[in-house]
């Protein structure tokens, strides 16, 4: 049977909202078809901007950048976790997953989060990790964790406890997903592929989820 295609990624433009602080993005026309005979657009935007994946260097002094990681740490079975109208993602929430979170190389958490999108609401109160949850993921060889929502730590966090230890890890975060009430199976095929940037402490990613 031929799988479905669910693209859980955030449309980039000028107004994509962007995390508090960060520079906003600048999209605009440089060339023309009718001043130049093709189009070309200038874009100026952070590397953890719009649905985007953190690298270990985005972090850690010495942590890998996202090109140092092979093609294949991108794509792997996920699993969804429901966690919308919970305040925290706590350990007793995780340990039913035990035994097929051993065969995933990706944990998506939907937040409900996304429906905040482009409102003051989405910086504030979102659910995020416990430490002893967060501790509790390490143990599996996941490749990586998405939320549908601006970041794995409150943004009130400056020490950012969250990413220092899925980073420490080298478990990639995803941030920034949406669509995922379309998703109708809680195991599927996850894609979040970033772009070939050199060094790079994050990028934005196409995430796409493949379905029966």
């Amino acid at each position: 049977m031929q799988k479905k295609l669910i693209d859980l990624s955030r449309i980039l433009n000028n107004n994509t909202t962007v995390y508090p602080g960060t520079i906003p993005p600048e999209i605009y026309p440089y060339n023309t078809i009718e001043q130049d005979g093709f189009a070309e657009k200038s874009i100026r935007i952070c590397s953890h901007f719009g649905t985007h994946i953190d690298a270990p260097s985005h972090i850690l002094k010495d942590g890998k950048s996202l090109d140092q990681f092979h093609i294949d740490m991108f794509t792997g079975p996920a699993l969804l976790c429901d966690v919308t109208k919970i305040k925290d993602i706590s350990l007793d929430i995780l340990e039913p997953f035990y035994e097929v979170l051993k065969e995933m190389d990706f944990i998506i958490f939907k937040t409900g989060w996304e429906e905040h999108w482009e409102v003051p609401e989405y910086f504030e109160n979102f659910p995020v990790l416990t430490e002893q949850a967060c501790l509790f993921l390490t143990q599996f060889n996941l490749k990586g964790i998405g939320f549908d929502a601006i970041s794995v730590d409150k943004v009130e966090n400056h020490q950012l406890t969250n990413h220092h230890i899925l980073l420490k890890n080298e478990i990639l975060i995803i941030e920034n997903l949406c669509n995922l009430q379309a998703l109708t199976t809680e195991v599927f095929d996850f894609q979040c592929f970033p772009l070939k940037i050199e060094d790079a402490d994050g990028s934005p990613v196409r995430a796409v989820a493949f379905t029966s």
